[in-house]
C-alpha cells in the first residue's frame, strides 16, 4: 500500500511526497482510513511506529475543509520536546496546506504563545499546565474545537496531568473527533478511554515485543559498582549515540556530570533544566555534539533520533511496558541496535516479569577485566544530595511612630508589615486574594 491510497487532499499529499513518504507503516495503514470517517479512535503504540503521521494526515486533510483562522484541532502532549517534535511533523506535512500550528508549553514567556494565538491558528499543540493557564485567562477559544488528541495518554497519567485534561475536556465542544494513542493502558487510561471516546476503533501495533533488531543483554553488579561497570562497557563497546536511563531526575544530573568527567561528550535530559538547556541537549544529540545522553521516562518523552545504537538500562524501568518502550529507540530502521540493562539483586523480581512477558530469557554477561569484588564505601558519595543549608534571616524595615526599627524577617522574600488599621489576617486574606487574581503565566509550574 502507499499513502496515494488514501486519497487525501493534494496539498497534503504533496507534504508526504516533500517529505520523502512512501508506504505507511501499520499503524498509519490501520489509523489513517479510521481518523478520515470521521471515527474516534484509541490507538495503542510505542514511539518509533508514525504514530504522529497517523493522526497528523488526516486532520491536516479534514482542516482544508472549512474555516480558517481559529482553533479547530487540540492536540495534548505530556512533555515540551514531544510537543515541538509534533508541532515540527505538522509544520513538514503540511507546509503547502497553508495551516498555521502553534505550541502552547511552560518554562518560556507565555507572550509570543498569545500573539501567534491572536493571529488565528487552525492547530494547537499543547502540556496541559500552560494550556489550562491560557484557558483561565482567556487568551485561547476552544470553543470550536473538531478533533481532540490525546498523545501519549499514559505518560500523562505518569505525570499527574489527569486532572488538568479532566478540567481542559470541560472547555472543549461536546460534539468533536478524539483520538487518544498510549504506548501502555493501566487502568486509569482505560477509564479515561470509556470518558472521552465514543464507539471508538482500536488500532493496536507492536506493544508487546520490541523490534526484532535489538539484541538484549543484562549485567548483574552490585548498586555501588553501577557508574564503574558503565564506564568499562562504553569503553570495551563500539557505540555510536547512546541513550542512558536513570530512575529519577537527580541521578540523571549526576551520571550526566560523571560522565563528562571521565571524558565523555554527554548530557543529561531531565525536568528541572530549562527550556533553552533542555533544547540544546536534545539537539546536541541529534547533531552529534553529544554521543551520550542520561535522561528519565519522562524527560526521554519525544526523543526521536534513529541513529541511537545502545539504550543502556542503568536503573532498571518499573514495568515491563517501560521496559519496551526505552528499548524501541533503539534498532529502528531496519538497523540493528543493543539493550543493556545493569541489574542488582533487588531486580530479580523485574527481570523475570520482563523475560515472561518477552517470551525469553535475557543473556546475562559479566566482563572479564571487570573487578565486581570492590566493597561498598560507608557512605553513598556518588548520589547523596548535598545537605540544604538554613536560609539567611534577612532584616526588613518596620516603621513606627517614633521612627524606623530592623526586624529579622522569618525567611527571604517575606514581610512582616502589614497596612495600618488591618489585623495581620486580615492582610493575609487580602493578600491571597490578590494574588489570586493575578495571571499564572508568571508562576514557577512543575516542568513539562
Amino acid at each position: 500500500m502507499e499513502f496515494k491510497e488514501f486519497n487525501l487532499n493534494q496539498n497534503v499529499e504533496a507534504g508526504i511526497t516533500a517529505a520523502g513518504y512512501v508506504t505507511p507503516t501499520p499503524i498509519q495503514e490501520q489509523a489513517i482510513p479510521a481518523v478520515m470517517q470521521g471515527r474516534d479512535v484509541m490507538g495503542l503504540a510505542q514511539t518509533g511506529t508514525g504514530k504522529t503521521a497517523a493522526f497528523a494526515l488526516p486532520i491536516l486533510h479534514r482542516l482544508m475543509q472549512g474555516g480558517h483562522g481559529h482553533v479547530r484541532a487540540l492536540i495534548i502532549a505530556p512533555t515540551r520536546e514531544l510537543a515541538e517534535q509534533i508541532h515540527t511533523a505538522i509544520g513538514e506535512l503540511g507546509r503547502q496546506t497553508r495551516l498555521k500550528s502553534v505550541t502552547v508549553y511552560g518554562g518560556v514567556s507565555a507572550n509570543p504563545q498569545i500573539e501567534k494565538l491572536k493571529r488565528g491558528v487552525e492547530i494547537v499543540v499543547a502540556c496541559p499546565g500552560r494550556l489550562l493557564d491560557h484557558i483561565n485567562q482567556g487568551t485561547i477559544n476552544l470553543s470550536r474545537v473538531e478533533v481532540l488528541v490525546l498523545d501519549e495518554a499514559d505518560q500523562m497519567f505518569d505525570m499527574g496531568f489527569l486532572p488538568d485534561i479532566r478540567r481542559i475536556l470541560g472547555h472543549l465542544p461536546k460534539k468533536r473527533q478524539t483520538l487518544l494513542f498510549s504506548a501502555t493502558m493501566p487502568g486509569e487510561i482505560r477509564r479515561l478511554a470509556h470518558e472521552v471516546l465514543t464507539d471508538p476503533i482500536t488500532v493496536q501495533v507492536g506493544t508487546t515485543a520490541p523490534a526484532v533488531t535489538v539484541s538484549h543483554a543484562i549485567y548483574p553488579v552490585a548498586e555501588h559498582l553501577k557508574t564503574s561497570l558503565l564506564l568499562a562497557l562504553l569503553h570495551h563497546t563500539d557505540t555510536e549515540s547512546v541513550l542512558v536511563f536513570t530512575r529519577t531526575k537527580h541521578r540523571a544530573k549526576r551520571l550526566g556530570e560523571q560522565l563528562t568527567k571521565a571524558g565523555y561528550k554527554a548530557a543529561s535530559l531531565q525536568g528541572n533544566l530549562s527550556q533553552n538547556r533542555r533544547q540544546e541537549a536534545m539537539n546536541g544529540f541529534r547533531d552529534g555534539t553529544f554521543q551520550i545522553l542520561v535522561a528519565t521516562d519522562i524527560a526521554a518523552r519525544g526523543i526521536d533520533v534513529s541513529q541511537i545504537s545502545h539504550v543502556i538500562n542503568y536503573d532498571i524501568p518499573n514495568t515491563p511496558e517501560a521496559y519496551i518502550h526505552r528499548i524501541g529507540r533503539t534498532g529502528r530502521a531496519a538497523r540493528s541496535g543493543d539493550a543493556f540493562t545493569l541489574v542488582t539483586g533487588e531486580d530479580t523480581v523485574m527481570v523475570r516479569t520482563i523475560e515472561r512477558v518477552l517470551g525469553s530469557q535475557l543473556e546475562r554477561r559479566t566482563l572479564p577485566e571487570f573487578n565486581y569484588s570492590v566493597a561498598a564505601p560507608h557512605k553513598d558519595a556518588e548520589f547523596a544530595r548535598p545537605p540544604r543549608q538554613p536560609a539567611p534571616r534577612r532584616k526588613t524595615a518596620v516603621t513606627h511612630k517614633g521612627g524606623t526599627q530592623e526586624r529579622a524577617s522569618a525567611r527571604p522574600g517575606t514581610t512582616t508589615a502589614h497596612a495600618p488599621g488591618r489585623t495581620r489576617q486580615q492582610s493575609g486574606q487580602a493578600a491571597h486574594a490578590a494574588s489570586t487574581t493575578q495571571p499564572r503565566f508568571n508562576r514557577p509550574r512543575r516542568a513539562q
